[in-house]
């Protein structure tokens, strides 16, 4: 039996990036960083979340099967991994998400042409609203730090498309080809909401949770159990070493 996804779950989820998209687009750019911030890292959760796009792709295209989920996974679509936007600079990470995000907006609009009349297309049409709403955020985001936005090299970080194939896929191997770019997309827009995050708690929350942070918290624990006894404390005690 075909599972069905709770539409009221949807609903709540496609409005609430709805909401900030056009909140950002008619006032502008925001010129508090912290709100600003606080934005982006909100639409990267909630644009993170599979059952905005994904599932309901996954359940209207009939693949709801063990096999077919572990093949969508299998993740052969190219984005930045979570490390490597996290070692980026401030300036590096925002233009590459842009750059991707704009990537992956083509790309949405060739599965909207691929969809036509189908229930996936309004989906495909809302995902793409929400992606040009957050490059928005983050190219205020660029212009508040004073860092203009620069493509950066496509050998540097993944281009968000599938590789390119000479021969046309089936109808049923377009689909597990979208499938795991929609899979890609949402687990790229969740790492970029997890550095977000990080830019929001600052560089005490990195400190606290290094493992030099953590040895040297350790060992001061450890030494403040170490007392000395009252003898070794006493004169009477103390062992007088001849010359």
């Amino acid at each position: 039996m075909r599972a069905q996804f709770p539409q009221r779950t949807l609903l709540s989820l496609a409005l609430s990036l709805l909401f900030l998209s056009m909140a950002r687009a008619t006032r502008g750019c925001s010129s508090s960083s912290p709100q600003l911030l606080s934005q982006l890292q909100s639409q990267a959760n909630i644009t993170g979340d599979t059952r905005l796009l994904l599932e309901p792709y996954i359940l209207l295209q009939e693949l709801n099967t063990p096999t077919l989920r572990a093949a969508c996974r299998e993740y052969p679509v190219t984005f930045p991994s979570e490390d490597t936007l996290r070692a980026l600079s401030k300036p590096h990470f925002l233009s590459t998400v842009y750059t991707t995000l704009g990537r992956i907006q083509h790309q949405l609009d060739a599965l909207r042409q691929q969809s036509p009349k189908t229930k996936v297309f309004p989906l495909l049409e809302r995902a793409k609203w929400n992606v040009q709403g957050i490059r928005n955020n983050i190219y205020c985001m660029a212009h508040l730090l004073n860092h203009p936005l620069e493509t950066p090299n496509p050998t540097e970080a993944g281009s968000g498309a599938s590789p390119s194939t000479t021969t046309t896929p089936s109808i049923f191997q377009t689909k597990i080809d979208n499938c795991r770019f929609l899979w890609g997309y949402h687990s790229f827009m969740g790492s970029v909401g997890r550095v977000f995050r990080e830019w929001k708690d600052g560089p005490s929350r990195s400190r606290r949770h290094s493992p030099r942070h953590s040895l040297l918290r350790a060992w001061r624990k450890g030494a403040s159990r170490i007392r000395p006894s009252r003898s070794s404390q006493s004169p009477m005690s103390r062992v007088q070493v001849p010359w």
